[in-house]
């Protein structure tokens, strides 16, 4: 397969959702660095289809000046910044979830409904679900009884924790 923007041999394939239409794009390796497609901070397979040929009109051209600052939270492991993320919309290392949690989950939230999957699970997995939630529910009680110095409430949750494991194992 050829390169979309040359005759040399493509070795870098890409496809991607634009304004609601897939897009594929084949580009040798010279091509896919000039268009800063090995650069995680400044590729956008918008601007790849959208930019022409090279040193045409739509041309892109990498600037680090053009990336306006954010609130400053970064990547301590590659750098990445909030700002790369907005643009690009993916981490550059696993260390980015970490950090830019906060901003990832308010994202989610704008996206669905919450952060937390609701959909199906597997047959029986969800009695082992409610089960552990209650274990843990009764854990916490038990925690506050001993604190509290009711030991007949915490010897009660206590058998009760006692009997769901028993069912568990």
């Amino acid at each position: 397969m050829k390169c979309d923007f040359c005759d040399q041999k493509a070795t870098v394939f890409l496809t991607q959702l634009v304004e609601g239409q897939m897009k594929k794009v084949c580009l040798c390796e010279a091509c896919a660095k000039e268009r800063g497609v090995t650069d995680p901070t400044g590729f956008s397979l918008a601007d790849v289809l959208l930019g022409g040929l090279p040193g045409g009109a739509g041309s892109i051209t990498m600037s680090s000046s053009a990336v306006a600052p954010g609130n400053g939270k970064k990547c301590d492991t590659c750098g990445f910044t909030l700002d790369d993320l907005r643009r690009v919309r993916r981490f550059g290392c696993s260390d980015c979830y970490a950090t830019f949690s906060e901003e990832v989950n308010q994202m989610i939230r704008g996206m669905h409904k919450g952060v937390s999957h609701v959909g199906k699970v597997p047959e029986g997995l969800m009695a082992l679900q409610f089960r552990n939630q209650r274990i843990e529910e009764l854990r916490s009680r038990l925690e506050q009884a001993i604190s509290s110095e009711s030991y007949e409430e915490a010897a009660g949750i206590r058998d009760e924790i006692r009997n769901l494991d028993e069912v568990k194992g």
